[in-house]
């Protein structure tokens, strides 16, 4: 595609539709002309987010088949995105980002990367914005260029307040999210695995339901998401990475923090405060380096730094040049892997290797 206009259709115009209309309204030559939700509530917040102009739709199906659009964002809840996207996957001259988590499960993310790879000339963009958070892209930077050698550990702490309210509380439910460690932690394997470079092999974990949601019922049925837990993955080459996540630790000073130790030296990115630290062994003990993180190409914060936009930004240049995508649906299939099997781990209380979820 040549043209400089580029036409979204927005899926799912809840919380996170609305977040991606937002940000696409600050692109340059970008604009929302079509959304579809199948709850009325949504359709309306979608209008007022996109403006009256838009074509409102309550069957995506309608919306690939009958509007003017080019591409296509899919923020429905997670469970239905294996069936959204495998019907966007049937329209060959659509471009797509998905919201993460890719699917709910591996087999699922297994089947829409088969079909994705049908049609190799679109722009098939997975959703994990984490990456384009501005201390976390200063890190990756960092270790790119070689400031602590050899990568030989990772450590990603997100302590943060419970899961959000959302349309008919779909997100209570394991069946619906796929589960804590796939819905919100996909981000998280997902850096673990940009970082360390190689595949995973075996996960270890240890998490639980102690807290949040015990006192709510919906339908007769009290939600089992997990609310706390630690994950070890283990890769080729024997680097490792942990996660430390608690969802009841919103009286906190900073949210996120990432942090990567190799034979040379260390960098952390401190994500809430927007703070990058470095340290080489070379220059001697407690040397360390510290500066402040921002981007002044971003236009719109909304909720998560910038980057959300500035995936946009990327997004939209990959359709305008033809480039394949920076996140691969294949991307969001691994990091869906290792959430698949820090669950199993925890159910049967063993290590777990990635040949039992994905195969060999």
């Amino acid at each position: 595609m040549t043209t400089d206009l580029v036409r979204y259709g927005v899926i799912g115009t809840g919380m996170m539709g609305i977040e991606h209309i937002e940000n696409i309204a600050h692109l340059d030559g970008a604009i929302v002309t079509a959304i579809a939700d199948t709850d009325a509530g949504s359709r309306a917040a979608g209008v007022r987010a996109a403006g009256d102009g838009v074509a409102v739709f309550d069957d995506h199906r309608r919306l690939l088949d009958e509007a003017d659009v080019d591409a296509v964002v899919i923020a429905t809840p997670n469970h239905t995105h294996a069936d959204v996207l495998g019907d966007v996957l049937d329209r060959e001259h659509l471009h797509v980002l998905v919201e993460k988590p890719l699917c709910t499960t591996v087999a699922d993310c297994c089947r829409v990367v088969a079909a994705a790879a049908r049609t190799p000339d679109r722009v098939a963009w997975m959703g994990l914005e984490y990456r384009y958070m501005p201390p976390t892209t200063a890190l990756l930077d960092e270790v790119r260029s070689g400031t602590v050698g050899d990568v030989r550990m990772v450590a990603i702490r997100e302590h943060r307040f419970p899961f959000l309210v959302k349309v008919g509380n779909w997100n209570r439910f394991t069946r619906n999210t796929g589960g804590t460690l796939v819905e919100k932690c996909c981000h998280f394997f997902d850096l673990m695995n940009l970082v360390v470079g190689a595949r995973p092999v075996r996960v270890m974990a240890s998490g639980a339901q102690d807290v949040n949601h015990l006192d709510e019922s919906y339908d007769g049925e009290v939600p089992d998401i997990l609310d706390n837990a630690y994950v070890i993955v283990e890769y080729e080459g024997g680097a490792r990475a942990m996660l430390d996540l608690c969802m009841f630790a919103e009286a906190t000073a900073n949210e996120q923090e990432l942090v990567v130790v190799g034979d040379r030296g260390k960098v952390e990115a401190l994500v809430t405060h927007g703070v990058l630290r470095t340290g080489r062994r070379s220059d001697g003990w407690l040397q360390v380096h510290e500066r402040p993180v921002t981007s002044e190409s971003i236009r719109h914060q909304g909720l998560h730094h910038g980057a959300s936009y500035l995936e946009h930004v990327d997004f939209v240049d990959a359709i305008r040049t033809g480039r394949a995508p920076a996140v691969t649906l294949t991307d969001g299939l691994w990091a869906v892997a290792v959430g698949e099997a820090a669950h199993r781990s925890i159910d049967e209380q063993r290590p777990v290797l990635l040949t039992e979820v994905v195969g060999a």
